[in-house]
């Protein structure tokens, strides 16, 4: 049974796309089978090259409250440029970014609805992850905390660019939305700045999404050394602990020593695949251990990575 449409809470879903053919279509399968009704799709495509845009032509033929884009030639490749853009151009009161390979729940918009009024800034539920063909992946959702901050800054929870839906009002007193110099972690990065306004924060337990993770999620891409994809990672989390000296949301150590970890554990998967770049994560491990006053550390590290170069072991010295 469909919930009768309300005309005063129109539901804004943004999501960027690219190369999604083979996944889109079920993605846009499941906001068309909503059982609440009062939802707009807004699509950007970022340039792709393969049939994306004649799925998305065929779902609006089909409903009108799909709405397509492209993203303007003048603004940057991206779906931070991407989801931008979306957002000018959406009517709701309430915003779901979304992506183009996740699917919701029938119940997810009607789940949210009671909770979407000016008591809150922002609404966050929880995910099931799934994988490839939606068989579901024993893996938790952790996005409860006590230090939400803190937690949110070191991976101890996620919200993912999905699970929050936002107030209108509240993201309109935002200077900038998503930051388009930022592509990896953008969603990181845009929730971190949104926390630093401190919202009112509605949690509710409901798993409303499926999450995929393939092999082109952006996790795997790490793992294989997408050396772009890391210097963007490093490049959000050196902007958020300049940010962090300045609003005092955190102790920017926590930070510094999570940024630390992950050159680390970049570093230790470069010399185990020989990876070109193998120095350039030595030389940023190094920095954040002198940073930190490490100086034991540093030199493990450094007579590791020299044992590593004459006879080819001695990485689990690295830590």
């Amino acid at each position: 049974m469909h919930i009768e449409m309300n005309s005063n809470l129109l539901i804004s879903i943004v999501i960027p796309v690219f190369n999604r053919s083979h996944l889109i279509e079920e993605t846009l399968q499941s906001i068309l089978t909503q059982d609440y009704e009062n939802w707009e799709c807004i699509l950007i495509d970022d340039d792709s090259t393969d049939s994306s845009v004649e799925v998305i032509q065929n779902f609006i033929k089909k409903d009108e409250r799909f709405r397509f884009y492209r993203r303007p030639l003048i603004k940057k490749k991206g779906p931070s440029s991407c989801r931008n853009f979306g957002y000018k151009k959406s009517k709701g009161s309430w915003i779901k970014w979304f992506d183009s390979d996740d699917i919701l729940k029938s119940n997810a918009l009607s789940t949210l609805v009671p909770f979407l009024n000016n008591n809150f800034d922002v609404v966050i539920s929880s995910l099931e992850y799934v994988n490839y063909n939606k068989v579901k992946i024993d893996k938790k959702h952790c996005f409860l905390s006590d230090n939400l901050i803190d937690d949110y800054l070191v991976g101890n929870i996620s919200f993912y660019v999905c699970t929050p839906t936002w107030n209108r009002e509240f993201l309109e007193q935002s200077n900038q939305l998503f930051d388009e110099d930022i592509y990896n972690l953008d969603d990181w990065d845009f929730n971190l700045n949104m926390l630093y306004k401190n919202p009112k924060m509605k949690f509710i337990n409901d798993s409303l999404m499926f999450y995929r993770i393939h092999e082109n999620s952006l996790s795997n891409e790490l793992i294989k050394l997408n050396f772009n994809e890391i210097k963007s990672e490093f490049k959000a989390r050196n902007k958020h602990l300049k940010l962090l000296e300045i609003n005092k949301k955190a102790n920017p150590i926590l930070l510094k020593k999570f940024i630390k970890n992950r050159y680390s554990y970049f570093l230790r998967l470069a010399m185990i695949q020989k990876h070109p770049k193998r120095v350039y994560f030595l030389i940023g491990l190094l920095k954040r251990e002198l940073l930190l006053f490490n100086f034991l550390v540093f030199f493990k590290t450094l007579t590791g990575f020299l044992v590593y170069r004459i006879f080819n072991r001695g990485y689990r010295l690295i830590k």
